[in-house]
This record gives C-alpha cells, structure tokens and sequence, in this order.
C-alpha cells in the first residue's frame, strides 16, 4: 500500500471575543466558564501559536486532517460560526474528519445554529447527515468519529458515549476489522485510566474499553487533557495504542504543554501495520514549529 499520512491536532479553542453572553444565556453554565476564560484561558490559547501548528501542517503536506474537539468554548452561536469558516480554511469536509468537545456541547443548541454548520467534517461515507458513529475511509485508513460531548453540570467536564452509540460503534469496528483496515477511533475524552481527573473523565470508558477488548482497532485519538499522554488499551490481538495531544493554541500557561500535533504516518510490514508517530510543536511559546521525538509502531493487522 501507499504509506498515508495524517495529522491530529486539537483543542484549538478559537477566541471568544467579541461574544459574550446575553440576557438567559448567563443562566447557565456559561457563566462560570466565561469567567473562567476572562481569567484564564484567554491568557492561555493564542491565534498565533494556532496559526503556527497550522501553517507547520501544511508544509507537511498530509493526507488527511483529524481534530478532536474544542473549536467552542461556552458554545454561543458565534463561535460555531467562526468555527465553520476556521473548519473551511483547513480543508474540504472530505479532508478533514471532527468530533465535537465539550466546550463544543457546554450546553444544548439547537443543531442547525450549532454542530450542524460543522455537518460536512462529521458526516461519514454514504450519510445524509451527521450520525455519531461515523465512518469515512481514506486509502486503508478508517476515521471513526465517536461524540462524547453532553452537556453537564457546573464545574464538570465529563464526557459521555451512551448505549445506543456503543452499539453503533461496535458493528463499525468490526466490520472495518473484517475488511482490512486501520481502524482509527476518535474520541474527544480520553479512554484510558489516570489522564484527566474523574470530573474530566469519559464516564463510560470502561465499556469503550471492554468493547474494544473484543472487537479491536488499531489507533485511538483523544484531545481534552491539553497535555501529551501514550497509553496502551487491551485489544484482542495486543495493545492498542490510545494518544492524546496537547491544545494546538495553547502556549505553555500554568501546567498545559505549548501546541503540538501529532503526524502519523500509515504503511504496512509483512502482514502487520507500521506506524510511525512524530510529534512536532514549540518547546516555547516564542519558539519555532519543529519535530519533538516519536515513535514507531508495529501493530497487528485485524486480519
């Protein structure tokens, strides 16, 4: 096969200005976290450090683009918006596959005026529309978009698949598996144990994780923590490998990690997979886009 090669970043958490809430929207959990952005995270993510991952992308020249969540950030109809036309400036929906943050579901919008004007970077192969999970196949690779963004309440930012999603996600994972292909499933919320705290965390990853002891995948893609995690998942055939990459706009504040992305780059080794993973991003905030380290990776085929 022809190697493939492609990107993975997230959280980019666009600016909020100039939106802030109106009238009833301060009755809501919007509140506490347009404070938290006044306070904070403003000071924490940048459209030049964005700008620079993006821009390091590009020269890259991958096949395809993955990001994990978070354009949002108190999901107020402007940032859905913007975040349509910064989704259009990456790429054609064909060539960039989202699923959607809790930031990007901090509370219930309507889907026309909210994830609907993302529908065409969540809609899989042979879909009318947006239904979660999707599947889209590029070369060998199979992007599988899961959403673990619910609304919650106040101080939590715990995500959630379901049961009928579950499902759902089975029969696509083992039916990919059956025709041969490198099963990548993207899920905002980190599916392993210890990388974001309980008021963080996937609140069914244990039957994500069960599920997947069964029917198997290759890769999993998270976002959310804002920092650099390589954990393991039993599969049915080894360890699947489970990354989880840091904000793509964030510059180093308080205890995140400076922007990265991860290039993966898909070939086959006899009757396995190889896969290498390079991390590039800053070592600082005033630093230059470069290669950090990585991996590579044998895997074994589903087959």
């Amino acid at each position: 096969m022809q190697p493939f090669r492609f990107a993975h970043l997230s959280d980019p958490h666009l600016p909020l200005e100039p939106d802030r809430p109106k009238g009833l929207e301060w009755l809501s959990k919007r509140t506490l976290s347009y404070q938290s952005w006044q306070r904070k995270r403003r000071h924490a993510h940048t459209p030049t450090m964005l700008a620079a991952i993006v821009g390091d992308i590009r020269a890259q020249g991958v096949d395809h683009w993955v990001v994990t969540g978070d354009i949002a950030n108190i999901s107020l109809a402007g940032e859905f918006q913007r975040g349509a036309v910064w989704l259009h400036g990456l790429g054609a929906g064909q060539d960039v596959s989202y699923v959607p943050g809790n930031h990007d579901a901090m509370v219930h919008v309507p889907f026309a005026d909210g994830l609907g004007l993302w529908a065409d970077y969540m809609t899989g192969d042979g879909q009318g529309g947006v239904a979660f999970p999707y599947l889209r196949q590029r070369g060998s690779v199979a992007f599988i978009g899961a959403n673990s963004g619910v609304p919650t309440k106040p101080l939590l930012a715990q995500g959630a698949l379901g049961r009928e999603q579950m499902e759902r996600l089975g029969d696509l994972l083992a039916d990919a598996g059956r025709r041969g292909l490198f099963r990548v499933l993207m899920v905002h919320h980190p599916v392993a144990d210890g990388v974001v705290s309980g008021r963080k965390g996937l609140t069914d990853r244990r039957e994500l994780r069960d599920l997947l002891s069964r029917t198997g995948a290759e890769m999993l893609l998270h976002g959310h923590a804002h920092v650099a995690n390589l954990s393991m998942i039993k599969g049915p055939k080894g360890p699947i490998p489970s990354l989880t990459v840091p904000s793509a706009s964030a510059i180093g504040y308080r205890h995140d990690m400076p922007g990265r992305w991860h290039l993966v780059t898909v070939d086959t080794d006899g009757p396995d997979w190889r896969v290498q993973v390079e991390v590039r991003g800053v070592e600082r905030r005033d630093g230059p886009v470069t290669a950090l380290g990585g991996w590579t990776l044998r895997l074994p085929a589903a087959l």
